[in-house]
């Protein structure tokens, strides 16, 4: 084999790290079912635009916040998509664990082009008003932040909470992985280390804030707005059981019942779940609220 020229050998950080661990956990472990699901979203974007025709961009309601509020409705619709799976395999015991709150898992590209997932708290009782401040909050204190500290953090959390479930050697493994060698996790030291520590909580990320929620939802449509396609696989970070991909709007034929063809605009969103804590028909009330609520776009009036 010809030799190669490397033109670059970058080693992973702690957020990469993580990314890494979880994403590997959650392909070895989660058997993931698939769905597409691509509703006409036509009237429901004139309404979008016609709540937001005074708006400045401070109290603009983004199409991300909105459709964040749409699954809300659809997970207090279907609730059994908002838990937590434990599973022991080797003695085939499992239980499934849902919650009232709806936190959010929301993936978000920072000013420093860094991919951050930050957990939206509460997200099952916020207005879209609400939503989209907190959203414009957690973007402010993340681009305060440095993000090796804040998964550091994260990092240290998850490595104690395995000890003291008895995980001694995945422990030792971590702690060689991130603090020797060229592959030593850099966080800050010093005057460094006080000065940052000084910002207050209000005004920079905490673990609170990077912890796991109870289900992730990805907007890959405004990572990529001139996508013209579905995202056809999704990871389900554990021990959540489901994971939501929005894609982008998209300007396409759709065929009327007496066979007439007209444009309209479609979103495909995605959904994986893990297999072992449901089936198609448990979130069948999942898609049947979305359905109503796009089919009655004006309900959304009333959350603003």
């Amino acid at each position: 084999m010809s030799k190669k020229t490397v033109i670059r050998d970058q080693h992973f950080g702690i957020a990469r790290k993580i990314v890494s661990n979880m994403t590997a956990e959650s392909w070895e472990t989660i058997p993931h079912a698939v769905i597409s699901y691509e509703p006409e979203v036509t009237e429901f974007l004139k309404v979008m635009k016609d709540i937001n025709k005074d708006a400045t961009p401070e109290t603009k309601l983004t199409i991300n916040t909105i459709m964040l509020r749409v699954i809300v409705e659809g997970l207090k619709a279907c609730p059994i998509m908002n838990s937590h799976i434990e599973f022991n395999r080797k003695l085939v015991r499992g239980n499934v664990k849902t919650f009232k709150e709806i936190d959010i898992s929301m993936p978000m590209v920072l000013k420093t082009g860094e991919m951050m997932t930050i957990n939206m708290h509460d997200m099952h009782d916020k207005t879209m008003s609400q939503m989209r401040d907190t959203i414009a909050d957690s973007v402010r204190r993340a681009n305060n932040s440095d993000m090796n500290e804040v998964m550091f953090e994260v990092s240290l959390d998850n490595t104690l909470q395995g000890l003291k479930r008895g995980k001694i050697a995945q422990t030792i493994n971590r702690l060689v992985g991130s603090k020797t060698g060229k592959h030593k996790v850099k966080t800050l030291t010093g005057k460094a280390k006080k000065e940052y520590y000084s910002i207050p909580v209000t005004d920079r990320l905490t673990k609170h804030d990077i912890e796991q929620g109870t289900i992730t939802v990805s907007n890959l449509g405004s990572v990529c707005r001139n996508w013209n396609g579905i995202c056809t696989l999704l990871e389900i970070i554990p021990p959540q059981v489901c994971a939501i991909a929005i894609g982008a709007t998209q300007l396409v034929p759709i065929a009327e019942q007496d066979g007439t063809i007209r444009t309209g605009y479609r979103l495909p969103f995605t959904i994986a779940f893990d297999h072992r804590a449901l089936d198609m028909g448990d979130i069948t009330p999942f898609v049947n609220k979305l359905n109503e609520i796009f089919e009655n776009p004006d309900i959304i009036r009333e959350w603003v």
